[in-house]
């Protein structure tokens, strides 16, 4: 079965078709600037790029492009979209209406719409995507996998906020998190990389990238995470201000007369390391630091320290750590950030093999020495082929994982 993974965002569609057979990548690609001038693909496969300006006024035109790349030209790798045996969707926010990936339906549209307000942004690129995906694939199966649902096995402990029961109840507040697709895959990866059984694992699963995340699993269950209602909450980010006093919006609307949108975009896109140094890009921030830049080794202490408390702080919670894992973008290639929250961690135990670290691979490695209390690995992410294997799953079954039955 080959299965197509699609990120759609509202200008952008990501895409990777998967031979489920042995799990390679056929080919991969992304069509920028949706309903935007300028619009293009790049298109990945049997080692080559091509890329081709060409209109997307909406998804739809995106889609079918995709369907052209793949099946005609040198960068074909089916002879027929029949060949895709389903379609997965990666969804932020399924708040907590779905708990498991499920079979696309109208009325399943319908409802990620309706809860857009917890992630705007993304939640309603993602009905644009579904839709327009029904309409060029026709009745292939679409499944929906949400980046909530991994953590909606915390305990109410964990994800409730201090605030009214009603707020709750009337407009959804509590914790979601994010990033649970990639969270659930490294958790359930670690337990063959460092040769101990899943059950009883005290795990922490650093995935910082761009966007960034903590997490804590026992026994592959999740317990704790650092985003939040959004995925504003929590460590320090490329534009985002991770945690922060909610005082702050008050006082930015009495003082400097900001409103609601131009805080959505300070929080957002403004913050984080951008704000602190005009890079969201940390290989930029270590540049600034080798060049003696102050306030870039201040952002790059800010950003560590953050990560030392959550760690600390979900230790803590379980009682002890037995593996921490570091992934996504910054996690799995800069060694620098890795050897600085190590370096906090000595005093516990914690000791990091710097060869090993200092090596730079695509193979999941641990990277701690072997006599280091807590072991550290650091492991590539892969949201596509855990959203790819959701989805095959679904569609080999003929049926979701609420029994909902399909046509196969």
């Amino acid at each position: 079965m080959k299965i197509l993974v699609i990120n759609c965002g509202s200008s952008s569609l990501k895409y990777q078709l998967i031979d489920m057979t042995d799990e390679s990548v056929l080919c991969k690609g992304l069509c920028e600037r949706i309903g935007i001038e300028g619009s293009k693909i790049t298109h990945k496969a049997k080692g080559s790029e091509w890329s081709e300006e060409t209109p997307f006024p909406t998804h739809t035109e995106a889609f079918m492009k995709v369907v052209d790349m793949m099946t005609t030209g040198e960068g074909a790798v089916v002879s027929d979209k029949s060949e895709i045996g389903a379609i997965g969707h990666r969804i932020v926010q399924g708040a907590e209406f779905f708990t498991k990936s499920e079979i696309v339906t109208d009325a399943i549209i319908d409802k990620i719409e309706e809860i857009a307000p917890l992630a705007p942004v993304h939640n309603l690129a993602h009905v644009q995507g579904l839709r327009s995906a029904k309409k060029v694939f026709g009745n292939l199966p679409n499944v929906v996998v949400f980046d909530t649902t991994f953590h909606q096995t915390m305990p109410p402990k964990a994800y409730m906020y201090g605030v009214p029961y009603e707020m709750y109840e009337k407009y959804a507040i509590r914790r979601y998190g994010a990033h649970g697709t990639s969270h659930e895959y490294i958790s359930s990866v670690v337990p063959d990389v460092i040769g101990k059984p899943a059950e009883g694992l005290k795990q922490i699963v650093l995935h910082i990238g761009n966007g960034a995340s903590a997490s804590a699993e026992v026994s592959g269950k999740p317990v704790e995470t650092s985003m939040g209602l959004t995925p504003l909450e929590g460590l320090v980010m490329g534009g985002r201000t991770g945690d922060i006093d909610p005082a702050v919006v008050f006082h930015l609307i009495r003082n400097a007369h900001m409103s609601v949108d131009e805080l959505d975009t300070l929080f957002n896109k403004r913050s984080g390391m951008m704000g602190l140094t005009g890079f969201g890009d940390l290989r930029e921030v270590h540049r600034l630091v080798e060049e003696g830049n102050e306030d870039a080794k201040l952002a790059l202490d800010i950003y560590v320290h953050r990560i030392v408390g959550y760690i600390g702080n979900y230790t803590a919670q379980m009682g002890g750590v037995d593996v921490i894992t570091f992934t996504a973008g910054v996690g799995e290639n800069d060694d620098v950030v890795r050897k600085m929250v190590c370096d906090k961690l000595a005093p516990f135990g914690v000791k990091l093999d710097e060869e090993k670290n200092a090596t730079r691979s695509k193979e999941p490695r641990i990277i701690s020495t072997p006599d280091s209390a807590v072991t550290i690995c650091v492991i590539p992410t892969n949201e596509e082929l855990a959203i790819a294997r959701k989805s095959a799953a679904i569609a080999e079954e003929g049926k979701d994982s609420y029994g909902n039955v399909f046509s196969k």
